[in-house]
C-alpha cells in the first residue's frame, strides 16, 4: 500500500484537451475583467475538483503497483468525463456511465459501496473512482506480467478503453488505424496530459475563521490556469478577450481556457459566506474600510496592486502566510503561491484589507 500524501490543500481544476499544447509564453500582462456569473511527482496531485481529490488519492493508495499514480487517474478521469457527474453530461453513446465511464456490466465487477452511502453506484464519485483505481491497478499488474513490451501504464489504459483482450491481440496498444484510432488517441492524450496533475504546491492552512476558510478553498485551485474574464463563485470557467487582454501567442486563449482571473479566484474563495464583487477594484472598494498593515497580515487577507491609485487597481491576491500570496497571476500562468514582494511589481502595491 502506498502512503497517502496528506496535503491539506491542492488544486482542483480542469484543462481543455484543445489547449493542452499551449506554450506558456506571456505576451500581455492582464488586468482584471468584468465577467458574468456562472459557476510532482508521482505521489502528488493537483488540478482536480475538490470532491474528486481525496478519492483519487485513496484509490492510488489502495494500489500496490508503483506505476499507478494519482496524476494518471486524474488525467484518465478528465479524458473519460471531464469530471462530470450528471447523466446528461456523463453518458456515452456506447452506454458508458458516470465520471469513470463504466459499462454497468463492467462496474458490477469492480464497483463497491466505497462512500458508505448504502448503494453501490457508478454515479457516486467515491464508488466510481475507487472502481477505476481497482481496475487500473489490476490492468497494470496484468501488463507487468504479460511479457508485452512497453510502458505498463499505456498498456493498462488501452485495456481500460478497449479491453485487455485487444492488448493481447495487438501485443500492445491497438494501432492508430484500429477503431478510428480511438484507443490509440485515448492513451496518447492521457499520457501527454498526466504531468499537469502532478506535483502539488503544498499549503498548510491552520486556524479557523473566514480568512482561513477562504484560503483553504482557494488552495484547492492551485495549478488551474489563468483565464482572463474566466471563473465565478461556482468554479473555473472559460473567459474572454477585450482586444488587449486574454491573448497568448497572438490568439485569444481565454476563450478556450477553463480557469480564473485574479478577482474571480478571490470571489470563489470567499463564496458563499461572503459575497464579494467581481473585479479587483470593486473588491478593494468593498473591503477598504478594514485596512491591514503588512505586519498584521493574516491568512485570507486580500492584497492589492495598482497603476498609480486605488482607482486603477489591477490585481488582487490572497495572503497565504509566511510572506507569501496565493493568486492567479496572468495569462499563460497558473494559480500559484508566490512571495508577496515579487508577486507583482513592488512599487504597485497598494495595501491589504480584511473582508
Amino acid at each position: 500500500m502506498k502512503v497517502l500524501i496528506g496535503a491539506v490543500a491542492a488544486v482542483a481544476g480542469l484543462l481543455l484537451v484543445a489547449v493542452v499544447g499551449l506554450v506558456s509564453i506571456v505576451l500581455v500582462d492582464d488586468d482584471d475583467a468584468q465577467a458574468s456569473e456562472t459557476a510532482s511527482g508521482g505521489e502528488g496531485l493537483h488540478g482536480v475538483p475538490e470532491e474528486f481529490r481525496s478519492w483519487i488519492l485513496k484509490a492510488d493508495a489502495a494500489c500496490d503497483q508503483p506505476a499507478m499514480t494519482p496524476a494518471l487517474l486524474a488525467a484518465q478521469l478528465y479524458q473519460e468525463s471531464k469530471f462530470k457527474t450528471s447523466p446528461a453530461e456523463a453518458t456515452s453513446s456506447a452506454g458508458a456511465q458516470g465520471p469513470a465511464q463504466f459499462l454497468p456490466s463492467t462496474f458490477a465487477t469492480w464497483g463497491r459501496d466505497d462512500d458508505g452511502s448504502g448503494e453501490t453506484s457508478l454515479w457516486d464519485i467515491g464508488d466510481a473512482v475507487m472502481a477505476q483505481g481497482r481496475m487500473m491497478c489490476s490492468l497494470i499488474n496484468s501488463a507487468k506480467n504479460s511479457g508485452i513490451s512497453g510502458d505498463v501504464r499505456r498498456l493498462a489504459l488501452a485495456g481500460y478503453n478497449a479491453g485487455w483482450g485487444r492488448v493481447i491481440e495487438f501485443h500492445g496498444v491497438p494501432p492508430k488505424d484500429w477503431s478510428g484510432g480511438e484507443t490509440y488517441n485515448y492513451v496518447k492524450i492521457i499520457m501527454s496530459t498526466m504531468h499537469r496533475y502532478e506535483g502539488p504546491e503544498l499549503l498548510e492552512v491552520s486556524g479557523s475563521g473566514a480568512g482561513a476558510k477562504a484560503l483553504r478553498r482557494a488552495a484547492t485551485q492551485l495549478g488551474i490556469p489563468y483565464s482572463y474574464g474566466g471563473g465565478s463563485p461556482n468554479g473555473p470557467d472559460t473567459g474572454s478577450c477585450d482586444g488587449v487582454n486574454g491573448y497568448l501567442n497572438g490568439r485569444c486563449s481565454a476563450l478556450t481556457t477553463v480557469g480564473f482571473d485574479c478577482s474571480s479566484l478571490v470571489q470563489y474563495a470567499y463564496w458563499p459566506s461572503t459575497h464579494l464583487p467581481r473585479t479587483a477594484a470593486a473588491q478593494y472598494g468593498a473591503t477598504s474600510h478594514h485596512p491591514v498593515s503588512r505586519s498584521q497580515l493574516k491568512p485570507g487577507d486580500l492584497l492589492f496592486w495598482s497603476h498609480g491609485s486605488t482607482a486603477s487597481i489591477y490585481h488582487v491576491a490572497i495572503y497565504a502566510g509566511d510572506s507569501n500570496v496565493l493568486h492567479a497571476p496572468r495569462t499563460g500562468r497558473n494559480v500559484s503561491i508566490a512571495p508577496l514582494t515579487s508577486a507583482m511589481p513592488e512599487e504597485d502595491y497598494v495595501g491589504a484589507t480584511r473582508p
